[in-house]
């Protein structure tokens, strides 16, 4: 926006608008010297000059380097470096990107209650259960319910009152998370109400269907939920009831719409093991697993959608969550998306602000969280682990981010940031955060902007004929080597974290070269190889794990590898020094900015990292003063402003 701002404000300079009314004193000053007071402003203190601040400026002895670090110092300037890198970096998941784990995500179903009228019911998507009639399904049958309750949508048939009875057996009462502060208390007495919720959770609030009870005018203070569902252990025990196989082509029994769910091989030779709850293979695998004290594990949803609404927050605040132009119900899935993107926010800010070494956005392990995100860390994050991985032995998460070392939030602590020093031996930077891992959701991807965005560097492709070929090496392949030999070893760094999520794959069960997943004599993988181990890259003898192809030393290295590797790199240091300078001059670098590029460099590096020392050597540059000077935009448009 700044780049047509000196013309927007010419003509009020000249006339002494922004100044009130001209004077003596200000005829000390050029216009050019306005401008480049109100750029400066704009750009470290984000916003226009006030009239104190011009009087100031216009005083005798004026100490413009004081002002320079005064600005440098406040939060403005923090925030307008990290909107250079999230802009860079494009770091907003988009709606297209729906992260519900089955393991955590309650739907409702809607059925008729013993008084005749309507009943909400929770319940969890493929549970286990005891029961064999709802094995895998919702908690009651169509005999009890008169209804059948088809996926992501809302039951079919002609529903009857449900007994008292039956009713109790299979379902319990709950004071949920999202209705009491004080849910892990025997009593729970702390209900939120739309009061306590604006002046206690701004920008927090559960969506009317969690709130209300079904007829819109009674709050609810209690839910109903499947019994299974309300267990409370942190670990249960692998359930394998060895039910008879559904007859070929017989209907699904007990009036269900799916068949009764198998076990697996994994599950009847383990059976009776432990396992924790918080994986999420738990679901299909334990009957004694479920959502934890006052259902802290799990997210709630309105209705029995795939993605159900579940809380209300900003969708468009271009001045802060604080004072949002609009906020609307939005689906689990937004709800951790949404706070990704602010724990990138609050890390990026924490380094600019703090003036860090700049090489920390790529290699520092410490993050910031809040209640939902501690929650996401707790419970949703390891629950995408370890369901094909079982078949390999993989039954115990190693989390990029270590779950032990978050702070004691509630889930409601939505305004309450804390520090988390070391997230664990895995992280590296941004890197290793859930909103860079989805938004890229490819080993390539998450290579391609790294490259681009921390190197300057991309990839052009060749003036080469591209040959029809059946060679899977892309680094030798021809018409693809030319980007590709520098891509594939690029995207092996990721090689050990599954591509769209964040589970870590140790090398100790996932070995980059597995002899357990060789290929058999039509070249297919046995089990579940295939998920992790590329065939393309296998033999009668091993299987090469998916990217390891490209470098099994970056493999191994990890996201950390490639975060050293390119802070190590010569182009490091430049780049860092264009993309500032590149923002704060509002126009890319050209061949006749390369002393201005040089200087920076050495100013960044001098400094030890340092981007305030940059930054401050850029707006007392005659680039920028250039930049915002009417002539030289005159000149550089071929005409006057």
């Amino acid at each position: 926006m700044r780049a047509f701002l000196p013309r927007c404000l010419a003509a009020l300079a000249v006339t002494g608008a922004l100044l009130g009314a001209a004077d003596t004193a200000s005829a000390a000053r050029g216009l050019a010297d306005y401008r480049y007071f109100r750029a400066l402003t704009i750009d470290l203190a984000g916003r226009m000059p006030t009239r104190a601040e011009v009087a100031a400026f216009e005083a005798d002895g004026f100490d413009l380097d004081g002002y320079i670090d005064q600005q440098l110092a406040g939060p403005a300037y923090a925030e307008r470096v990290r909107r250079i890198y999230m802009d860079l970096l494009r770091l907003d998941v988009g709606p297209t990107f729906q992260i519900v784990p089955p393991q955590t995500t309650l739907r409702r179903e809607q059925i008729q209650g013993p008084n005749g009228k309507p009943l909400g019911i929770y319940y969890r998507k493929g549970q286990r259960r005891a029961r064999i009639e709802t094995d895998g399904d919702f908690c009651m049958t169509q005999d009890e319910t008169g209804l059948q309750f088809p996926p992501n949508t809302a039951p079919t048939g002609a529903p009857k009152s449900v007994s008292q009875e039956a009713l109790d057996a299979a379902t319990v009462v709950v004071k949920p998370w999202w209705l009491y502060r004080d849910y892990g208390s025997a009593a729970p007495t702390d209900r939120y109400d739309a009061a306590t919720w604006a002046t206690r959770l701004p920008g927090f609030t559960p969506v009317v269907g969690l709130t209300m009870e079904l007829d819109g005018t009674t709050p609810t203070v209690e839910i109903r939920i499947c019994k299974e569902e309300a267990q409370q252990a942190p670990s249960g025990t692998i359930f394998a009831p060895k039910r008879p196989a559904p007859v070929k082509g017989a209907p699904p029994p007990y009036g269900r719409l799916a068949q009764l769910p198998q076990d697996s091989a994994y599950a009847t030779a383990h059976a009776g093991e432990a396992i924790a709850c918080t994986m999420g293979s738990s679901l299909g695998m334990a009957a004694d697993c479920g959502c934890g004290v006052g259902l802290e594990r799990c997210m709630p949803g309105d209705g029995p959608g795939f993605d159900p609404r579940a809380f209300s927050f900003p969708t468009a605040s271009p001045l802060g969550d604080a004072a949002p132009l609009d906020d609307s119900p939005q689906a689990q899935s937004a709800w951790l998306r949404y706070f990704w993107g602010q724990e990138a926010i609050h890390f990026l800010d924490n380094v600019f602000a703090q003036d860090r070494d700049f090489r920390d956005v790529l290699t520092a392990r410490d993050t910031w969280v809040n209640g939902p995100l501690t929650q996401f860390y707790k419970s949703v994050a390891p629950a995408a682990c370890c369901g094909d991985g079982l078949t390999l032995g993989y039954t115990k998460e190693q989390p990029l981010l270590e779950p032990s070392t978050l702070p004691a939030l509630l889930p409601h602590d939505v305004m309450r940031w804390e520090h988390v020093a070391d997230r664990g031996p895995q992280a590296s930077g941004i890197f290793t955060m859930p909103v860079f891992l989805t938004k890229y959701g490819t080993r390539r991807a998450r290579a391609h902007v790294a490259y681009s965005t921390f190197l300057c560097r991309d990839f052009i492709s060749g003036n080469v004929q591209l040959r029809p070929s059946t060679e899977p090496n892309l680094m030798i392949r021809e018409g693809c080597s030319t980007c590709h030999a520098t891509l594939e070893p690029l995207a092996a760094y990721f090689t050990r974290i599954t591509e769209s999520g964040w589970t870590f794959l140790p090398a100790s069960t996932f070995p980059a070269s597995s002899t357990t997943c060789k290929a058999d004599a039509s070249g297919n993988l046995p089990g579940r190889c295939k998920t992790y181990y590329d065939p393309a890259f296998a033999d009668a003898t091993h299987a090469m794990l998916r990217g390891a192809y490209g470098s099994t030393d970056h493999a191994e290295a990890g996201p950390r590898g490639i975060a050293d590797a390119f802070t190590a790199a010569p182009e490091f240091a430049p780049c860092v020094a264009e993309n500032i300078a590149s923002a704060l001059l509002a126009r890319p670098l050209t061949t006749d900015d390369a002393a201005l590029r040089t200087a920076l460099t050495q100013t960044l590096t001098d400094g030890g990292y340092k981007l305030r020392a940059l930054v401050r050597a850029l707006v007392k540059s005659d680039a920028y003063k250039a930049t915002n000077d009417v002539v030289a935009h005159a000149s550089r448009d071929g005409g006057a402003p």
